[in-house]
């Protein structure tokens, strides 16, 4: 089957950028200024994404909020109508993540038969995210196709987005809000994946070409999926199918908080709960080299001069704010930050510490 292609793949092609499957979409890696200048321009100044490749689920009617309360981890009665979550889909048999997703609360109380939830899966897990929700009661509707979304993040996002969408510059962190453009019914959240502040921006698939050239015009950098990499690594943020999938838990990626133990079901409880007795089998940690070569994933971690195996690294990259390797491991519960650790990096030891995260502190 060929890959899926955003409402801007033509913008992409046109900018030069080499393009790359992902989760089963077509989707630029970087930009002719390559990803270290794109990360470097999202640190500094402002950048845009094109994550259309993200699922949106539409979850309509009065049974819509009971339904993601039973379904997912966190508890949407902490928030309210124009607000968004990050929240887990969990499997029932070990309470691994199937997902991590943010439910955008869009219109209408809990209850209410105009409530309207965007659900935001991951690029390939909308399918499983669609089954999981499946009801008669409800309508859970896969609009992707539809629109598409542009992630503008960066210290100057908010000031360079001004001029082009007030509201959406407005947009507080974790707010929804809702505002014409162009005569384009968009949406705006509070939200991003970089570690820096910023807005992501749902448009009508028609009109997406013309709100990225109006945001580029405004100063802000393209920037590809090589940077939001780099970006999210960083800030120590998880990736599904890396620090989050089958058999890898919320309590080992230690997002305990995303989990409302209040509530008094939702898929996967009985497992987590189990583990949340007994403690988790590993957690998740950052390492730190001393050079430029970074820990990658599947390299097996072993404690220095004792040849004892700690873990898996999941992920790693070079960190252009920091100047060397960066990664991110599960590790036995009992390793410390500090703790100097060795792997075998393809034949020739790798040495690196463990560090807490995130690496780069928020903004």
């Amino acid at each position: 089957m060929s890959p899926r292609r955003s409402p801007l793949d033509a913008v992409h092609r046109a900018l030069g950028a080499k393009m790359v499957e992902f989760g089963g979409w077509d989707m630029p890696v970087a930009y002719p200024s390559g990803t270290v200048a794109e990360h470097q321009a999202c640190r500094g100044d402002a950048v845009v994404f094109d994550v259309s490749h993200l699922g949106t689920v539409r979850v309509t009617g009065a049974g819509a909020f009971e339904l993601l309360q039973t379904t997912l981890t966190n508890d949407l009665a902490r928030i309210g109508p124009g607000r968004a979550q990050y929240t887990h889909l969990l499997d029932d048999r070990d309470g691994g993540v199937l997902d991590d997703l943010i439910v955008w609360w869009v219109t209408g109380e809990a209850g209410d038969p105009t409530s309207r939830f965007d659900v935001m899966p991951n690029a390939s897990n909308t399918d499983g995210v669609l089954t999981a929700l499946g009801t008669d009661a409800v309508s859970a509707v896969d609009v992707t196709a539809g629109r598409a979304v542009l992630a503008v993040q960066g210290p100057r996002a908010r000031q360079r987005l001004a001029g082009v969408a007030p509201e959406a510059a407005a947009c507080a962190r974790f707010r929804v809000v809702g505002f014409a453009w162009r005569g384009f019914d968009c949406l705006a959240a509070g939200t991003g994946y970089t570690g820096e502040d910023g807005v992501e921006i749902a448009v009508p698939a028609e009109g997406a070409a013309e709100l990225w050239a109006a945001v580029a015009a405004a100063g802000v950098v393209p920037a590809g999926l090589g940077a939001r990499d780099t970006l999210r690594l960083e800030a120590g943020l998880p990736l599904h199918g890396h620090e989050l999938g089958p058999g890898i838990t919320p309590l080992q990626a230690r997002l305990g908080w995303v989990v409302a133990w209040g509530k008094p079901a939702f898929r996967g409880r009985d497992a987590l709960s189990r583990e949340r007795e007994e403690g988790p089998a590993r957690l998740l940690c950052g390492l730190v080299t001393d050079g430029r070569q970074p820990p990658r994933e599947g390299y097996r971690v072993q404690a220095a001069g004792r040849g004892e195996t700690l873990g898996t690294v999941t992920s790693g990259n070079f960190s252009p704010t920091l100047g060397h390797g960066i990664g991110l491991a599960l590790l036995r519960p009992d390793v410390e930050a500090g703790t100097a650790v060795v792997m075998d990096a393809r034949g020739r030891p790798l040495a690196a510490t463990v560090s807490d995260l995130p690496f780069v502190p928020r903004g």
